[in-house]
């Protein structure tokens, strides 16, 4: 399959798509969250003929849909933890790989901060300086509606945001291609990521 089809990227969120799997053992706290990110079908085996491996490190977990990375629907799932800041909810401890097999080199983005209010995904990149940078778009923030369920007893308040949009920020792709050593042009711009859920605990508010 040609690198230029490498991401048919359907991805997400989370961050970043969203298959859903029971993620950590730990009970729900405030100030304590999860997201929930899978890739669209297709992206687990584009990657693989390229020799690109995507997985996580730190705190988050990763799994496979489908048979195996090879498969034509194949699909990557991570379960991130994330705690809360003032700019949105950040992946403390946690990062994104991006592994060319082929030449040994790698994209880490680290600790990824979700800001839902200005729709971008934003990530420190030690092969680009340590610059903190947009990686990934949420293409359909402006639309997200949160559901809020409130469990008084254990005055804890679960705010979900599910199925949200993920693409490329615009320029990145040229980045993972030069980064990873992969021909230029390989990854179309804001090619689209995955899907993402994003799940925030907090104690209720008292009136």
């Amino acid at each position: 399959m040609r690198l230029k089809n490498l991401m048919v990227f359907a991805l997400a969120t989370t961050f970043i798509s969203t298959s859903l799997v029971s993620a950590s053992a730990d009970s729900a706290k405030p100030g304590l969250s999860m997201t929930h990110m899978k890739t669209g079908a297709g992206l687990a085996s584009t990657l693989e003929a390229a020799g690109v491996v995507l997985y996580v490190q730190g705190g988050a977990t990763a799994s496979v849909i489908g048979d195996s990375i090879s498969a034509a629907a194949g699909q990557y799932v991570f379960h991130i933890p994330i705690t809360a800041n003032k700019s949105g909810v950040q992946h403390l401890g946690s990062n994104i790989v991006f592994f060319n097999t082929a030449n040994n080199s790698q994209l880490q983005l680290r600790n990824p901060v979700i800001d839902l209010s200005k729709g971008v995904i934003t990530a420190t990149v030690p092969q680009a300086g340590d610059q903190k940078l947009d990686i990934l778009t949420i293409t359909n923030a402006a639309s997200l509606q949160p559901k809020v369920t409130n469990d008084r007893k254990a005055n804890l308040r679960t705010t979900a945001y599910a199925g949200a949009t993920l693409s490329l920020a615009p320029g990145i792709a040229a980045a993972i291609s030069t980064i990873l050593g992969l021909p230029a042009n390989s990854l179309p711009d804001a090619a689209a990521f995955g899907s993402a859920d994003v799940t925030l605990y907090s104690k209720i508010k008292k009136k």
